[in-house]
């Protein structure tokens, strides 16, 4: 999470995070005007700014170190992170750190379309309103299906198509609407 926004939620100000952590003014107000990069910090500075923020080191360096992953991986993690945060927090925290549109720009558009799906999704299921900001967004359309792997493997096992249309017709419309085949998101281990 950029250590901006951090502070910006706690109501700290540099100044006061310094006094806290014991991080050199200088250092933390390089750090927030991005003349020093935070991955580049020592494991002593980042600890002590995560144990002043009350975070973890990586959520400090999440923002700054974030990678693609497989697109399997990708959806277990945001299931996980829906179970372990629960809905409302879920999408709280999705919106606010504006992730939809952080992976859309990166052109990671199966993730962003996931993401956006599953806060479509958590929204109807929880009788609240759709988020109107990204409608445009919502336009885009994968061009193939993607189904889950154990879908893919059911298809080569029996060497037929059937798993497949099988899984489509019980879709959940939000994740079909991008071309995602999903038909179950809560039940992780």
């Amino acid at each position: 999470m950029n250590i901006n926004k951090l502070l910006e939620k706690q109501n700290i100000t540099k100044y006061r995070l310094s006094k806290i952590s014991g991080v050199p003014h200088t250092t933390i107000n390089d750090i927030c005007n991005k003349r020093v990069s935070i991955e580049k910090c020592s494991a002593e500075t980042l600890y002590k700014l995560a144990k002043a923020l009350d975070v973890t080191i990586e959520d400090l360096l999440a923002e700054s170190m974030e990678y693609r992953q497989g697109f399997e991986m990708f959806k277990s993690n945001v299931c996980h992170w829906v179970k372990d945060m629960g809905d409302m927090d879920f999408i709280i925290d999705t919106l606010e750190n504006d992730r939809i549109r952080r992976l859309y720009r990166k052109k990671w558009y199966p993730e962003s379309l996931y993401l956006l799906a599953m806060v479509d999704y958590l929204c109807r299921e929880n009788d609240l309103p759709i988020c109107a900001e990204y409608g445009d967004i919502r336009s885009a359309r994968l061009r193939e299906p993607i189904y889950p792997s154990s879908v893919i493997a059911m298809c080569a096992l029996s060497r037929n198509d059937k798993p497949k249309h099988d899984s489509y017709a019980q879709a959940i419309p939000e994740f079909l609407r991008f071309n995602i085949v999903e038909g179950e998101v809560r039940n992780v281990y």
